[in-house]
């Protein structure tokens, strides 16, 4: 991936080194819950009624892993990993401000916080464990950079644009949040039962992975970030965080109706359309009968 020469982002928050308690737990979204079927029918310049019609979000982390034996913090590198980081975030804010200038919206920049071990977010308190994730309370993305390495060993997904999906994958949240789908979630959760709400969260932790890919394709076409070995480095990061690996390597068995984030093929096959066509309309992950 072609990131040296990009520009970087001032919208990154340092906490790294700052220590908080062990054992606590994200109160808030690694994934977003159900879109909102009039804003996003807006933006996408189509008729709500041809739309899914939601319910509710998914308050479980990033991807559901057990946490790590090994002494998490600061890895050799780090000071390269944020530069990289604070380049694919900047690459993000153009392209989602040039999508939403098109439509005639205003894209709000996210801000990133790096952390290590553990950090509250206006949802409430994670560890590292829990993976990255995005706050909608208060519009920020929340990466250890340790997990980069995880990415790497455990989930055998290398390269740096896995690291960069990972990203768009969480600012893809921060796009659906600007549509006004957590509110939406909010209202809707409570009227849902917990099979329901997977099936749900599913469908939105897909269409993120789907925002992933627009702005992977929209990138390349503006910048030229990109090579082959890239895609294929995106597309195995997708399939190597997909619900049925994650939960048969964890506990050597699959039950599919947990699912909250979706299969390996599932969210490879998203990433991939959004690639593939550069767009949001092809993302309507509610309204599509096979995932």
């Amino acid at each position: 991936m072609w990131w040296q020469s990009g520009r970087r982002s001032e919208n990154i928050e340092d906490r790294r080194g700052s220590s908080l308690p062990r054992g606590v737990r994200v109160g808030g979204m690694g994934g977003l819950g159900v879109l909102v079927i009039a804003v996003i029918a807006m933006f996408l310049g189509i008729d709500p009624r041809d739309l899914f019609q939601g319910g509710p979000m998914d308050d479980s982390p990033y991807v559901s892993v057990p946490p790590s034996q090994s002494t998490r913090g600061t890895p050799d590198g780090s000071d390269e990993l944020r530069d990289f980081v604070s380049v694919v975030l900047a690459d993000t804010e153009d392209t989602w401000q040039e999508v939403f200038q098109k439509a005639g919206r205003t894209y709000e920049v996210p801000t990133l916080v790096l952390f290590s071990e553990a950090v509250r977010s206006a949802c409430g308190f994670a560890e590292a464990a829990t993976g990255p994730f995005y706050c909608p309370m208060d519009r920020k993305v929340y990466l250890d950079l340790s997990f980069f390495e995880e990415l790497r060993t455990r989930f055998r997904a290398p390269g740096d644009f896995a690291q960069a999906y990972v990203i768009a994958h969480e600012v893809g949240h921060h796009v659906q949040t600007l549509l006004g789908i957590s509110q939406q979630v909010h209202k809707y959760r409570s009227q849902l039962s917990p099979a329901q709400a997977n099936q749900l969260s599913v469908r939105v932790e897909l269409q993120a992975d789907c925002l992933a890919g627009v702005w992977a394709h929209l990138a390349q076409k503006a910048r030229h970030i990109l090579d082959s070995a890239d895609i294929d480095e995106g597309m195995n990061a997708a399939s190597a965080l997909g619900d049925d690996r994650i939960q048969r390597r964890a506990q050597g068995y699959v039950v599919p109706e947990s699912f909250t984030h979706g299969s390996a093929a599932q969210r490879a096959h998203w990433f991939r359309q959004g690639l593939s066509q550069g767009d949001v309309k092809p993302c309507d992950t509610f309204d599509s009968d096979q995932l």
